[in-house]
């Protein structure tokens, strides 16, 4: 390709397509034609064509071939797909929601998501082109599906279908939406929508899980009324929240913990009362675990200290398995020096002395006697060790007075933050859930979170550690 044909390419491209230059320069299709068999563009149009660029962020230079982005242009750039399913409507608002928050959006449709939207629709949107066919002898000259999903910082689906979800699990690239997914460089994320049982079958859990562990970012759908009028878990997380999640991940830096080893505790702890029985917490790990690939994704080495869940180890993370709380503690112990701590495990405070070593039998005349015993306090024994990691953050769950329970907690236990968690409301809405509610204390300082996906509070605290982290090291600096 000339070096005329290889910018004269670009221009299309940045422009919107051959449609949209072709409207812009007052031109039918044999112009541009025209325009690259002579290897030349007419003066007049070179200004049109200038100022159009400069609109969109760059700056062009006819006489020597070149575009360059404009110093002002800071934009990061999201590749939104939106796959077939009824909340494909909501694709649009997404869009826009991205837009406000300052992020060049590109779009790309799946044949079945045009029956729901059209491509007009989103392009009108985003100001851009939106792309919809892998073998289209026009888009594959402007922009060769390659460079296209290698031309973003995220590729975002949403919504992402179940047969979507299980194409990506097992490698297949039968459409364009599919084939950017797996040829892009750049993270991916997808926000799922689908009827619940769907959601909830097992082949879909799995394909999720594969997808996991491979390092896509799940941005978990909410219960509520799903289109087929069924009740459940499966509705589309909000276009704001999805957008917040976008936002956080893409602004935050992404190797801002780089070089830096983050022990994080996650799940629940089980403690024997027999070989069958045990105590234990309402805890899924889902918030711990959603930490420790947050904390990967952006550059940590991360152990993971997880009571029994039924959740995959995030990609990139050192799992360490535990059940009781005093193996956790010890697990936590062997794996210092750490630089952060997150202690998100819902640990048991009591563990059961005379714990039976064969099945206690149901007698209908004698009271079993337990004794209970405390459990070492893992987050004193971390905020308190020798080797004390420099910022320590533990984790408070009440059903009361959640505040000031929690600054008694952080006092307490001598760590630096606490997350308190929001339940008295609705129990169902931290435990076991997608979602959390919560607010962190820092000192003195209170920072009230929204109702958010798991996987956006992840990210609200990566944003508050390397700001922590940039203070902190600075100040070592000047001492």
């Amino acid at each position: 390709m000339s070096d005329f044909a290889d910018i004269f390419a670009q221009i299309i491209q940045k422009l919107g397509g051959r449609d949209a230059v072709q409207s812009l320069l007052g031109v039918g299709p044999s112009a541009l034609s025209n325009y690259l068999r002579r290897a030349e563009l007419p003066r007049d149009k070179v200004a049109i064509i200038s100022t159009a660029l400069h609109e969109k962020g760059w700056s062009f230079e006819p006489e020597k071939l070149k575009l360059h982005p404009l110093i002002t242009q800071t934009k990061r750039r999201v590749l939104l797909v939106i796959t077939g399913g009824i909340a494909a409507y909501k694709g649009l608002d997404l869009a826009r929601r991205l837009m406000d928050r300052g992020f060049y959006v590109r779009g790309v449709m799946t044949a079945s998501a045009q029956n729901f939207i059209t491509p007009l629709s989103l392009s009108a949107l985003t100001g851009d082109k939106v792309y919809t066919e892998l073998f289209s002898l026009t888009d594959e000259a402007e922009m060769g599906h390659i460079r296209l999903a290698r031309d973003t910082d995220l590729v975002l689906v949403a919504p992402a279908t179940a047969n979507f979800i299980a194409k990506l699990s097992h490698g297949l690239a039968d459409c364009l939406a599919s084939t950017l997914c797996l040829a892009t460089d750049a993270p991916v994320m997808m926000a799922p929508a689908m009827n619940p049982n769907m959601w909830r079958h097992p082949a879909t859990q799995d394909n999720l899980t594969c997808l996991k562990q491979r390092g896509v970012q799940i941005i978990a759908p909410v219960s509520g009324d799903t289109a087929c009028g069924e009740i459940g878990i499966g509705r589309l997380a909000e276009p704001v929240d999805i957008a917040d999640v976008a936002a956080q991940f893409l602004n935050g830096e992404r190797n801002c913990l780089a070089g830096r080893h983050v022990l994080i505790t996650s799940g629940p702890t089980h403690e024997p009362i027999d070989p069958v029985r045990y105590i234990s917490n309402r805890s899924s790990g889902k918030q711990g675990h959603a930490l420790a690939a947050a904390c990967a994704a952006h550059g940590a080495r991360v152990t993971l200290v997880s009571g029994p869940v039924s959740l995959p180890c995030p990609a990139n993370v050192t799992l360490v398995k535990v059940n009781t709380a005093k193996e956790m503690h010890q697990a936590c112990l062997n794996s210092l020096p750490a630089d952060i701590a997150i202690c998100a495990a819902a640990v048991a405070d009591w563990f059961v002395v005379n714990a039976a070593t064969q099945k206690r039998k149901k007698q209908s005349h004698v009271q079993p006697q337990i004794e209970l015993a405390k459990n070492p306090d893992i987050l004193a024994s971390l905020s308190q060790a020798a080797s004390r990691p420099p910022l320590v953050i533990g984790f408070a769950a009440e059903t009361e007075h959640l505040i000031g329970h929690a600054k008694e907690k952080l006092a307490k236990k001598k760590c630096d933050w606490i997350i308190a968690n929001h339940i008295s409301d609705e129990p169902s809405s931290v435990f076991g859930s997608d979602q959390n509610k919560a607010s962190l204390l820092k000192g003195v300082d209170i920072i009230d979170w929204p109702y958010q996906s798991k996987q956006a509070l992840a990210e609200r605290l990566i944003v508050e550690i390397d700001q922590w982290i940039k203070a902190h090291d600075h100040s070592t600096e000047t001492k």
